[in-house]
């Protein structure tokens, strides 16, 4: 990797010492903003950047259901879920590559956490109902008290190269054609990061790859994963076997063809190739802009 993936950039200061200080949070939400986000993630814009609304409109205090996502020039900023927004409307996988460092980690940060709520709504050790605590950065559960924290699955992905001029690329069952990606899957119990690529591509594509090296890593909270990038080195004679359904055609791609790809674009290029790749939001796009300056 050369450059930080976008998702990774965060200015915030998350201010984690405020989170269980009630009379702060009290006394900063007169002067807090707000960011509003739907289930499909959703956001409201302000031009290039994401549209921020006075926390004082909710109510005279924290409402039920805020996340407090930390402070920026002072201010306390929070994020809620809402049903539905009007305006300029963008989500995360649109407009990550606009925002700056700080408006970067707050949305993917809201995004994430508030995902992480919809899913949380009853304990995962008793199945009672639970209720936010921690201004949104945990769980209790009502009939025993046990507390959950926000959940983050994580997951490999991997650019298999031939140690040469090929990288091998992968299009699932549900993708149009020509759209290709690196490989990735999520990380096993008890399992170490090196050894989950070693077994993901095995069983996605049937090689075996050597040589895995750590390259960097990107929050994505879609719902709730961070991704952890590495690079591999595999054999292009080798035979590719689809055995677990995750993959229905898979190609290994010369340097130049992947040059022109990102050259023309990401997946929404009109461009009549054979090859498009991810957008910049995604560290698969990163990672291939490394190899192919190489």
């Amino acid at each position: 990797m050369t450059d930080l993936p976008l998702l990774s950039r965060s200015a915030l200061d998350r201010a984690e010492e405020l989170r269980a200080d009630e009379d702060a949070l009290r006394a900063g939400w007169a002067g807090a903003a707000v960011l509003r986000v739907t289930r499909r993630g959703q956001v409201r814009l302000d031009g290039t950047d994401l549209l921020l609304e006075p926390a004082a409109e909710l109510g005279a205090e924290p409402v039920p259901g805020a996340v407090f996502l930390g402070r920026r020039d002072g201010r306390h900023l929070w994020a809620v879920r809402v049903a539905a927004l009007t305006g300029e409307l963008g989500d995360l996988r649109l407009i990550g590559h606009r925002l700056g460092d700080s408006s970067a980690g707050l949305l993917t940060t809201a995004v994430a956490v508030l995902n992480w709520h919809d899913s949380a709504g009853f304990s995962a050790l008793d199945g009672a109902p639970t209720t936010p605590t921690l201004s949104g950065w945990s769980r209790h559960s009502t009939s025993t008290g046990h507390e959950e924290f926000p959940r983050t699955d994580p997951a490999v992905i991997c650019l298999v190269h031939d140690g040469a001029d090929r990288v091998l690329l992968a299009r699932g069952p549900h993708w149009p054609e020509r759209r290709f990606s690196v490989l990735a899957g999520f990380v096993e119990a008890g399992e170490a990061l090196e050894t989950c690529v070693i077994r993901e591509i095995a069983e996605e594509v049937g090689i075996t790859v050597r040589d895995v090296r750590y390259l960097g890593s990107q929050p994505w909270p879609f719902p709730r994963s961070v991704m952890i990038g590495f690079s591999a080195v595999g054999d292009p004679e080798a035979p590719l076997v689809f055995a677990d359904g995750e993959i229905v055609e898979a190609h290994w791609f010369g340097r130049d063809e992947v040059r022109a790809a990102l050259a023309a674009g990401d997946w929404a290029s009109d461009s009549d190739a054979r090859l498009l790749v991810p957008g910049s939001v995604s560290i698969a796009r990163g990672m291939l802009e490394a190899w192919a300056k190489a």
